[in-house]
């Protein structure tokens, strides 16, 4: 685990029963280096080394994103492709000007992002997606809105003012039935948000941020994808498929009586299954055991590891499952959309595998925790590494 602990910062098992999509909270003075997630110069690096094109990259001004064109010139390479190369002075005089900076999924371009993302996927059991925020006037980027997940906002540079509205409807959807009504003209709160600031907002809260205090801002913000009721029902209509109910044709031509055997047959195999006091268990395990947003080649071993102490590996997910094998007698491992049986001896390096996620751990180290033989741990860690499940860090983060 990084030294950033976001849960402890946030609250932990407080924040899970009381504040988590049911109030905001800001925590001010909480995150003691803000710099260590991001800085301007890695902010520039990551403008001069990447072709981002919109809406990835964007500028926004009073709600609206600005044409790619006003702040990009387009480079026909010799293959007759053509991309959007930014132009710095053009760059620097839209935002002079009044517009937000904005890069969308930063945690996959700058990795103290990326491991803090981890930290939260692995505590709330959900994706995480980090977007990166810097304005430079008073000028909104985005008016007064609300969004349709909860975010973790972090102030890294500057300061940041945020008027908070509250909420219209009950946590609205992307894909929903109605829109919010309208927000309420004045707000219920305003925070200033300075370097190591943290603040929480549940979706569906209207708000609008300004750089309104005479200084540029910096933040990143912690957008935490929604678990809703609608998912678990498309889940489990795929999953009671199985039963030949829910496989059969619609009896549309059928006589009234006949179409009502056919609902009550219908009716009984879906109450049966949400009646299951596990079904939330068994729903959120296969969320965490499919999950593939941290995916990362391992060049130059493609087809396994060597037996080496000093090599270091760590899982591309937070969320791996582990849970008795089938037999009873050994374990099985869910991640990334495979699963893996093994021997019960495998269930202490496992373990220290999870426990030191998003961080990494070297076969040495694995093999001084658990007492397995290098061999058999270099063994484990390929079969892993071919399911997508670990990555090697050669010489790298710790």
């Amino acid at each position: 685990m990084s030294p950033l602990n976001l849960a402890a910062h946030l609250g932990q098992d407080e924040f899970l029963a009381q504040v988590l999509h049911r109030r905001y909270r800001h925590i001010p003075s909480t995150v003691p280096n803000p710099a260590d997630l991001v800085t301007w110069d890695d902010i520039n690096t990551i403008l001069a080394t990447h072709r981002l094109e919109p809406p990835r990259l964007r500028l926004s001004i009073d709600g609206e994103m600005l044409p790619a064109h006003r702040y990009t010139a387009p480079v026909t390479t010799r293959r007759h492709t053509v991309w959007q190369r930014l132009h710095p002075t053009e760059l620097h005089a839209r935002l002079a000007e009044g517009a937000s900076l904005v890069i969308d999924a930063v945690d996959e371009l700058h990795p103290p992002i990326g491991d803090a993302a981890m930290e939260l996927e692995q505590w709330l059991r959900t994706g995480v997606q980090t977007n990166l925020y810097a304005s430079f006037t008073p000028r909104e980027g985005f008016g007064v809105h609300w969004d349709d997940h909860d975010v973790v906002v972090i102030q890294i540079d500057g300061a940041k003012r945020w008027k908070l509205y509250g909420p219209t409807r009950t946590a609205p959807m992307y894909k929903d039935t109605d829109e919010p009504e309208p927000p309420p003209e004045k707000p219920v709160a305003e925070l200033v948000l300075h370097p190591g600031d943290m603040l929480y907002l549940p979706r569906g809260l209207w708000h609008s941020v300004a750089a309104s205090e005479g200084e540029h801002s910096l933040h990143l913000t912690f957008g935490i994808q929604t678990t809703t009721g609608a998912q678990l029902l498309s889940w489990l209509a795929d999953d009671l498929r199985r039963h030949d109910v829910l496989r059969e044709d619609l009896p549309v031509h059928a006589t009234p009586a006949q179409q009502a055997t056919y609902l009550e047959r219908l009716r009984k195999e879906v109450t049966a299954a949400l009646k299951d006091p596990g079904l939330l268990d068994q729903y959120t395990a296969m969320r965490d055991g499919t999950d593939l947003s941290r995916l990362r080649p391992s060049l130059p071993h493609i087809t396994g590891l060597p037996a080496e102490p000093d090599l270091r590996i760590r899982l591309t997910t937070t969320r791996a499952h582990i849970s008795p094998a089938p037999d009873g007698v050994g374990v099985l491992l869910r991640a990334c959309d495979n699963e893996w049986e093994l021997a019960k001896e495998a269930l202490p390096l496992l373990q220290r595998l999870m426990a030191a996620a998003p961080g990494s751990v070297s076969l040495g180290e694995l093999v001084a925790a658990t007492g397995i033989p290098i061999a058999d741990v270099a063994a484990v860690a390929s079969d892993l590494l071919n399911g997508q499940a670990v990555t090697v860090l050669e010489g790298g983060r710790q």
